[in-house]
């Protein structure tokens, strides 16, 4: 084969391989929405594994560690429905690119701080929490972009792909580069992290949705604003029931994955390396789900594939109750990890198909308030039942409860998964 054959030939494979990740019917700006996604979510994974090493330099008090990871997580609670109410009266691509200048500015701001050597616990605490707000709004705003850029119909492939992002960026690549460059260099993770968000900020500006708010004339409260995506949601049954899934099985999910840690050590046996290794396997895991997606629904019906999916879990459960060796628990983990994601990409594209435009901004912050609410009361009752009845107890718990839940909503999963066809029909 000639040179010249051979670079067409690897051209054409290259092209081949980019219609297959990201099919062109998507258009050009979702690319640019993952790429921004892609490049943000590695950053927030650096920042994932030196945020805690970085503490812990300054502290080893345990309540001020703890109090690092609920400063990122509390704003949630605090400012969600806020931040989504937002999302549906401003332009949402000045909102992220706003919020994500906010975050490179205090990563910058402590950067200086670390490289000068006056950082120190209450800084850091202060930075972590101002970083958590901020990553609200990104978060609040970033999912309605979606909905804008494609046709209902891809919701799906499309959902599928910033979730291969996260994963990759999140959980797999970030925590490891960001932990190998703290041990560098203290400031280098958090230069890093900010260099991420400042090219997603120029990524975002490419994104061609038309300027200016969804709406086309704001004249409410913002309290009005956030009761009528919460009334939106609780008037709309197949909606609401998708809510109670996501809380009940958050709640399940948490109970005992909030010990899961010495569940690893004492139940089956797994040392501190191998721990890690459960949590990568769980992330490739959620490879394989994502980037089968696409294929998954198109063979399965959506409802059938809901169901699929929501038992699994429950049978992830039961055998892990029952499970006591580190060569089941490997694969388990994978398992899990796949139907999982599989199902974080249903269920998002299932309500952005369902809720209108205008409200995608406080319907989707309600949905991740039921999300975080639901893991920080099954992590509160993890503790608490392993305590009371040992380590497996919690699997127990989250196997009746996920499975009682799951019969309940059976035959509610049909409407739940075409609701969408069914307003369309009504309008």
């Amino acid at each position: 084969m000639s040179p010249t054959s051979r670079s067409q030939s690897d051209l054409l494979r290259r092209s081949r391989i980019v219609e297959t990740v990201f099919p062109a019917r998507l258009g050009t700006g979702f690319r640019w929405l993952v790429g921004s996604s892609w490049v943000t979510n590695l950053g927030d994974g650096v920042l994932m594994g030196a945020g805690p090493l970085l503490v812990a330099s300054q502290t080893r008090n345990p309540i001020l560690v703890a109090a690092a990871m609920v400063a990122l997580q509390a704003p949630w609670l605090l400012v969600g429905l806020f931040a989504g109410a937002l999302a549906d009266r401003l332009d949402r691509r000045l909102v992220i690119m706003t919020a994500n200048a906010v975050r490179g500015l205090v990563l910058a701001g402590l950067c200086a701080v670390i490289a000068t050597g006056h950082v120190n616990i209450a800084l850091v605490l202060v930075a972590m929490l101002t970083l958590g707000t901020a990553e609200t709004f990104v978060d609040a705003t970033a999912g309605t972009l979606t909905p804008m850029l494609v046709e209902k119909r891809d919701l799906g492939i499309a959902n599928s792909r910033l979730m291969a992002g996260i994963i990759t960026g999140n959980q797999l690549v970030g925590p490891a580069v960001g932990a190998l460059l703290f041990t560098v260099g203290m400031v280098w993770p958090f230069l890093a992290t900010a260099v991420c968000i400042a090219v997603g900020v120029v990524l975002v500006a490419r994104i061609g949705t038309p300027p200016g708010a969804v709406r086309q004339a704001v004249d409410t409260h913002i309290r009005q604003d956030i009761a009528e995506g919460v009334r939106w949601l609780m008037g709309n049954p197949p909606v609401r029931t998708l809510a109670i899934i996501i809380v009940v099985f958050n709640v399940t999910w948490a109970a005992p994955w909030s010990v899961l840690v010495l569940w690893a050590l004492e139940r089956v046996g797994i040392d501190e390396g191998g721990f890690g290794l459960l949590i990568t396997a769980s992330a490739l895991g959620g490879l394989l789900g994502t980037f089968s997606y696409g294929r998954l629904e198109k063979m399965v019906p959506l409802a059938t594939l809901m169901r699929m999916v929501l038992l699994a879990e429950v049978l992830f459960h039961l055998a892990m109750a029952l499970t006591t060796s580190p060569w089941t628990a490997y694969p388990l983990m994978f398992f899990f990890g796949a139907y999982a994601f599989v199902w974080g990409t249903l269920s998002q594209a299932v309500r952005q198909r369902a809720v209108p435009s205008e409200l995608q901004g406080r319907v989707g912050s309600v949905y991740m308030i039921c999300v975080m609410g639901g893991m920080l009361i099954g992590s509160a009752l993890g503790g608490v039942i392993a305590d009371l009845g040992g380590l497996t107890a919690p699997w127990w718990f989250a196997f009746v409860g996920a499975g009682v839940t799951l019969a309940l909503v059976w035959r509610s999963l049909g409407h739940i998964a075409h609701n969408d066809e069914v307003a369309a029909a009504q309008a």
